[in-house]
Formats: C-alpha cells, structure tokens, sequence
C-alpha cells in the first residue's frame, strides 16, 4: 500500500514517444499511470478490518481526494470488482482474479500446497504459509482443516507482523536497524490483553524467534487463538516464508504446540526448501 500510496502522489509526467521494445524499462518510469495508481490504491484498502467503504473512508485510507477516490469506486463497480448500496462498497467475487494472478503463477503456493496437506493431516489443524509484504504476514497458501469453526486467516489474508507468530518469523532475519525501523513507523495496538505492542517487547520476541527457530503468538491476535511459526529459507539461506499452525487454546496447549507441532513444521519446512 506504501508504495502505491507513493506512487498515487507523484505527478504523472507527459507521456513521450513510443519507446523501443529493447530499450530498458527503467528508462520510461514517467510512463506510469496515475489513475492506475489511484484504482489500486483503493482495492488494497479494502481488508479484514474494512470489507466496506464509502467514498470518505475510501479517500481516506488511498490517501485520496473524495472525487478521484469517488471515480475510483464507481470505475470498479462498472466493471463488477464492486457492489454499490447507495453509501457503501463492497468487494464482488470477480476481485479474486486479482490476487489469483499471482497464485497461478507463483511456483511457492504450488510447490507448498501439497507439504501443507500433509501437515495437516498429521496435526489435525489448519496450516498455511506466508510471506513478508510491507510490514505485514500475507498468506498465500492454507490447507483448512475440517471444523464446525475454523481458526487463523484465509487465504490472502493479512495480519500485523509485529505481533504474530508468522510475522516475527519472517521479520527475524531482516537486520536489527531495519526491524527497529519498520516497528518505529507502524502503529502498534494491543488487540488483546495479552498482545506485546511496544518496541522493546516486540524486538525482544523477534530476536527470541531468529534464536529458537520458531515463534508462538499465544493469544496475542485474539482471545483463544494460538499460532506457531517456523521459517522457510531459500538455498541461500534467506527466509523466504513463514509456515503456521493456528489453534484454538482451549484444545491445543503452548507445550503441545512445542512438543508435537514444532517437529512436524519443522520436517514440512525442510521438505519445502529442498524444493525452491
């Protein structure tokens, strides 16, 4: 969202001629579409916390004019991406195809896919993974397990990195500085009365997870939910996912989660990098 945000804010400069197909890309970057910018800018600000808007909440969170986001909205609602009540939008099922690009093309979600089935399996519990987009854990793979109610996040969700298992996993190999600086920047709220959200608290969990090789955020995201995290490094050795096990509290203790869960991550997590 930050980078479109930037993006939305840079005056669009007169388009030259038709470059060459040879020439480099970097050398056109005046060609970019403001409006472009601005349509994505809106459809990123929808989320969990926001799955309506009306044009005020729109501009708002786009860092948009009312009348620019306003045309924003009503462009998507003509081509089906939006419903439109009168005051509020609403994302239609035609906005997947978005985020279904990356899906199809992706080798990580694929390759993943059938280890998370096989995780599963062996916990009994839904298993996902994730990677690192600006300060958030987004998910890119999940297998559900079969319940009555489910737990964690769906598949292209979000959740803040500074107090999930997930994120913490992934923000634990960026250097200290780097992290300090992204914790610094975002608005950290305790969303439970048991959620670490203040700066020392949070890089005392991130250096606990580059030590041990796994998170547990117990509770911290929601009332009777825990998570466990554990990475999954590329061949050069960088984290390039985090893969998860969320669980109801009630049924499954931290010590299970240590003593039964960790070994199966782990063993999905090392199938999973001989694999990228």
């Amino acid at each position: 969202m930050a980078l479109i945000k930037s993006a939305v804010n840079k005056e669009v400069g007169a388009l030259p001629t038709v470059a060459d197909e040879n020439e480099p890309i970097q050398a056109h970057a005046k060609e970019g579409m403001g409006g472009l910018a601005k349509g994505l800018a809106i459809i990123e600000a929808f989320g969990a916390s926001t799955p309506r808007m009306t044009v005020s909440d729109a501009a708002q969170l786009a860092g948009l004019s009312r009348p620019a986001a306003r045309r924003c909205l009503l462009t998507l609602v003509e081509l089906g991406y939006l419903a439109h009540d009168g005051k509020f939008f609403t994302p239609l099922p035609r906005m997947l195809r978005l985020g279904g690009a990356y899906f199809s093309t992706s080798s990580l979600p694929q390759i993943a896919q059938p280890l998370l089935a096989s995780a599963r399996d062996k916990l009994q519990e839904s298993v996902s993974l994730a990677v690192l987009d600006e300060g958030y854990a987004v998910f890119v793979a999940r297998a559900e397990a079969v319940r009555i109610v489910s737990t964690g996040v769906k598949l292209g969700g979000r959740l803040p990195a500074y107090c999930s298992a997930t994120g913490r996993v992934l923000l634990s190999d960026l250097p200290e500085q780097q992290v300090r600086e992204h914790l610094e920047s975002v608005p950290m709220k305790r969303l439970t009365d048991r959620t670490v959200a203040n700066l020392n608290g949070v890089l005392k969990a991130i250096r606990r997870a580059a030590e041990e090789g796994y998170a547990i955020s117990d509770e911290e995201l929601e009332i009777g939910m825990s998570a466990m995290a554990v990475p999954v490094r590329n061949r050069s050795g960088q984290i390039e996912a985090a893969l998860s096990v969320s669980v109801f509290s009630g049924r499954v203790s931290i010590e299970t989660l240590r003593d039964n869960f960790l070994p199966v991550l782990r063993e999905m997590a090392e199938r999973l990098q001989r694999s990228l």
